[in-house]
C-alpha cells in the first residue's frame, strides 16, 4: 500500500498541470482473455451525461451536513462580490481561493472553491485542494465525494484518479474482501477512462504493482498485456517489467489456466512435430516393448519444457510490442510538440494551436485508414479488424478530449470535434454542445447558434428554442439571437410569434435610433412578404421614419413597399413617399436620388405630361443647389483652383457627357439580402449616377424637355 500512496508525488497545483474533459463515450479496451474477470463491485456514478455543474454545486451546498457556526472573515465578502460580478476574471477567483486558504475558514473555503470550479471544473489542482480540505477536517465522505464530482469534470486526469485510489487506501478497511473488490473496480474506471492517454504510464504501473502486493501475479499479467497494446510514451518500460515478470516466477502463477494450457498444448506439438522431422534410424531406439503405453501426464514439466514455453510466450508478447512501437513513432514528434497540456485562461500562441489541429488531423487520418482497410477484409479476420477500427476511434476521441483541456476556450477545435463525431451519434454530439456552451463558452454565441440549428436539423424544435433563449439570457442585445429565434419560429409555422418578437425588439430599442430602424425595416418586409399585409409595413416604416427622419433606408423601404403594388391604383403613394423624403432633413446626396426616384417614376407611369415636368423642373433645382454648393466648397479655400475653373467656363467647346441609357428599372431593395448595414445599395447608387456625377444621366431629357 505504501509504494502506491508514495507514487503519487507532489504537483505545482499554481500551474493546474493536469486537466480534461469526460470522453463521450464508452471507450475501446482491448480484450485480455489470460485476465481473470475480478468480482468487482458496482462501479463509481460518473460519466459524461453533460449534467450542469451549477446543479452539482447547488446540491452540494444545500446543506447536506450542517456548515460550521460563525461569520465569514473580513475580506471574503468583498472578494467574493468582485468574482461574482466578473466571473470571467481569472485572478480574482485566484486571490478569492488564496484568501480563504490563508483563513483557514472551512465555510469560506468550500463556497468560494464550489462556486470556482463550476466555472473552471478543468482545474485539476483545485479538486485536489478541495479533497484534502475535507479530509484534513475529518470528512472523509465530503472527501469522497468531492473526488467523484470531479472525476465526472475530468476523467482523463491521471493524478485525479491515483489521488481518489490513494483517498480509498486510507480510509477502506483492506483486511476485507469487499474492500480489494472496491479498489480494483476503481483501477478498472481508471484505465478505461485515462488509460489512453499517452502520459497515463504511472497509472498503469500503479495498478500492476498494486496487484502484485496483494499476490495476485495472474491480474499483475493482465495488467501488463493491455498497456502492451496502447501507445504510451514509457511502452519500453511496461514490456520490460513483463518480461521480468514473466521469467521470474512460475508459469502457473502467472498465466491464466487458459493461456498455460495453450503454451503447454503448443510444446507438445512441437516436440511432436520435431521426432517426426527426425532421421529414421533414431525411431528404433525410441520404440517401447509391446504393450507398454505412453507414461502419464502429472502435470509437471521439465525445466527445458518451462524454458521453451517461455520462449513461446515472450516471443509472442515480442509482435504484440513491435505493433505498439511502431504505433509510438508514428506519434512521437505530435507529442514532443505539445508544449502546454494542461488548462489556463492565458491565451495560447498559434504554434500550439497549430500541433494539437495537426495531430488530430492526423489521428482522424489514421482512423479513417483503418476503417477503409476493414471494408476489404476477409470474413476470417473481419473480428480483429474491427477491434482495430474500434481502437482507432478511441484514439481519435482521446486526444479531442487532451485537446480540449489546453483548448477549452477554442471554438474551432469544439466545431472540430462536433464534425467527427457526428456520424457516430447524435447523442455524443449534444454532450460535447453541452459541454461547450454550459460550461467553457458561455458567452461565446457563435458555437450556441450552432447547437441551436443542430437541434432544429435533426426535429428538435423545443430544444433549439430553449437554446436560443437562454442564450439571449445571457447574452442580451445580440442582433444575430434575435434574428435566428425570428428564423427559426418562422421555419416552425408560427409567423405570430415571429411577428411578435419582432414588434417586441423595435419597441426595446426605441431609445436607439439606429437599432430601432433596423429591426423596423426587418419587421416590415416580414409583414409585406410573409404575411401579405402590406398596410402593417406601411405603418412600421412611418412610425420609425416619424423616429428617424433623417434616416434614408427607411425612405428607401417605403418607396419600395409603394412601387410594389399595384401602381395604377397606389402611384399617388411613390409621389408622396418621394416628396416626403425631399421634405425631409436628408442630406442633398439622398434627396437628389430620391429625385432621381421620382422622376423614373413618373416618366414610367406617370398619367399626365405635367407631373412628368414638375418632377424634372424639381430635379433640376436640386441639382443646380448641390452643384452651386459644391462648387463654393471647393473653391473657398484654394484661389488658384477657382481661377481654374474659371478659365475652363469660358471654353467655347462644351463637355462631352456620355448618354446613360434609363431602361434597366433599379434592383428590389426590400427583396435583397438587408443584413449588415441594412443591405448594399451600392449597385443602385452606381447604376444611377455616383455623387460626383448626378447630372449626367438625366442631360439626355434636355432634348425632349424644354428648360425651365
Amino acid at each position: 500500500m505504501w509504494s502506491i500512496m508514495a507514487a503519487e508525488g507532489t504537483e505545482d497545483l499554481s500551474k493546474n498541470r493536469e486537466h480534461t474533459n469526460p470522453p463521450v463515450t464508452e471507450l475501446y479496451e482491448p480484450e485480455v482473455p489470460d485476465l481473470p474477470n475480478p468480482d468487482v463491485e458496482e462501479p463509481l456514478k460518473t460519466g459524461a451525461d453533460g449534467e450542469d455543474t451549477g446543479a452539482l454545486m447547488a446540491s452540494y451546498t444545500a446543506g447536506r451536513e450542517e456548515e460550521e457556526e460563525g461569520e465569514m472573515p473580513t475580506d471574503f465578502e468583498r472578494l467574493w462580490k468582485l468574482s461574482c460580478d466578473n466571473p470571467q476574471d481569472f485572478n480574482s477567483w485566484t486571490d478569492l481561493l488564496q484568501y480563504c486558504e490563508q483563513e483557514g475558514h472551512m465555510k469560506a473555503s468550500r463556497q468560494a472553491l464550489n462556486a470556482f470550479l463550476v466555472r473552471y471544473p478543468l482545474c485539476y489542482g483545485y479538486w485536489k485542494k478541495f479533497v484534502d480540505l475535507e479530509r484534513r477536517a475529518g470528512h472523509n465522505n465530503k472527501a469522497e465525494e468531492v473526488c467523484v464530482r470531479g472525476l465526472k469534470a475530468i476523467p482523463l486526469s491521471v493524478d485525479l484518479w491515483i489521488h481518489y485510489i490513494n483517498l480509498l487506501l486510507g480510509t477502506l478497511n483492506m483486511n476485507l474482501p469487499e474492500s480489494t473488490r472496491c479498489i480494483r473496480s476503481v483501477f478498472e474506471e481508471a484505465v478505461a477512462a485515462a488509460g489512453w492517454d499517452f502520459h497515463s504510464d504511472r497509472l498503469w504501473d500503479l495498478y500492476a504493482e498494486w496487484e502484485k502486493e496483494q499476490a495476485n501475479l495472474k491480474f499483475m499479467t493482465g495488467v501488463y498485456d493491455r498497456v502492451l497494446r496502447i501507445p504510451t510514451q514509457l511502452y519500453n518500460t511496461h514490456y520490460e517489467k513483463l518480461k521480468t515478470h514473466l521469467t521470474s516466477h512460475p508459469l502457473q502463477d502467472v498465466l491464466s489456466h487458459e493461456e498455460y494450457n495453450k503454451v503447454r498444448t503448443e510444446y507438445k506439438q512441437s516436440q511432436i512435430q520435431a521426432k517426426k522431422e527426425r532421421p529414421d534410424t533414431t525411431a528404433d531406439e525410441e520404440e517401447r516393448p509391446p504393450g507398454e503405453e505412453e507414461p502419464a501426464d502429472d502435470g509437471k514439466d521439465s525445466e527445458e519444457a518451462m524454458q521453451k514455453m517461455q520462449e513461446l510466450i515472450l516471443a509472442s508478447r515480442e509482435e504484440v510490442y513491435q505493433q505498439n512501437e511502431a504505433e509510438v513513432r508514428k506519434r512521437w514528434s505530435y507529442e514532443e510538440a505539445i508544449k502546454r497540456p494542461y488548462f489556463h485562461v492565458k491565451p495560447l500562441d498559434r504554434a500550439q494551436l497549430k500541433a494539437w489541429e495537426s495531430y488530430l488531423d492526423f489521428e482522424i487520418a489514421e482512423a479513417n485508414t483503418v476503417a477503409m482497410t476493414d471494408e476489404g477484409t476477409a470474413v476470417e479476420s473481419h473480428e480483429d479488424s474491427k477491434q482495430k477500427c474500434v481502437a482507432g476511434h478511441k484514439r481519435v476521441l482521446v486526444l479531442f478530449e487532451r485537446c480540449l483541456i489546453a483548448c477549452a476556450l477554442y471554438e474551432e477545435f469544439w466545431d472540430k470535434y462536433v464534425h467527427y463525431l457526428e456520424p457516430h451519434g447524435l447523442e455524443e454530439v449534444r454532450n460535447v454542445y453541452h459541454r461547450a456552451c454550459k460550461i467553457h463558452l458561455p458567452y461565446k454565441h457563435s458555437i450556441h447558434l450552432q447547437w441551436a440549428s443542430f437541434e432544429e436539423k435533426h426535429g428538435n424544435i423545443s430544444e433549439a428554442q430553449h437554446i436560443l433563449e437562454s442564450l439571449e439570457i445571457t447574452v442580451p442585445g445580440l442582433a444575430a439571437v434575435r434574428l435566428r429565434r425570428v428564423g427559426l419560429e418562422r421555419r416552425a409555422g408560427r409567423l405570430d410569434v415571429a411577428v411578435s418578437l419582432l414588434k417586441e425588439t423595435v419597441d426595446q430599442n426605441k431609445d436607439n435610433p439606429t437599432l430601432h430602424a433596423f429591426y423596423s425595416i426587418k419587421l416590415s418586409r416580414f409583414l409585406h412578404k410573409l404575411c401579405k399585409s402590406p398596410a402593417r409595413a406601411r405603418t412600421v416604416l412611418q412610425e420609425a421614419i416619424e423616429l428617424s427622419p433623417d434616416n434614408g433606408r427607411l425612405y428607401q423601404n417605403l418607396l419600395e413597399l409603394e412601387m410594389s403594388g399595384d401602381l395604377r391604383a397606389n402611384g399617388g403613394g411613390v409621389q408622396q413617399c418621394v416628396a416626403n423624403a425631399l421634405a425631409s432633413p436628408l442630406s442633398p446626396k439622398n434627396k437628389i436620388l430620391f429625385s432621381q426616384r421620382g422622376l423614373q417614376f413618373a416618366e414610367d407611369f406617370g398619367t399626365t405630361v405635367q407631373s412628368v415636368l414638375s418632377m424634372y423642373e424639381e430635379h433640376q433645382k436640386l441639382l443646380k443647389e448641390h452643384s452651386a454648393k459644391r462648387g463654393a466648397e471647393n473653391c473657398d479655400d484654394d484661389p488658384e483652383k477657382m481661377s481654374k475653373m474659371e478659365d475652363v467656363s469660358g471654353l467655347s467647346m462644351p463637355p462631352q457627357i456620355p448618354h446613360v441609357p434609363m431602361t434597366t428599372p433599379p434592383p428590389s431593395m426590400m427583396g435583397g439580402d438587408m443584413s449588415g448595414s441594412y443591405g448594399s445599395y451600392g449597385s443602385w447608387y452606381q447604376q444611377y449616377g455616383g455623387y460626383g456625377s448626378y447630372q449626367n444621366p438625366w442631360n439626355q431629357y434636355n432634348q425632349y424637355y424644354p428648360p425651365s
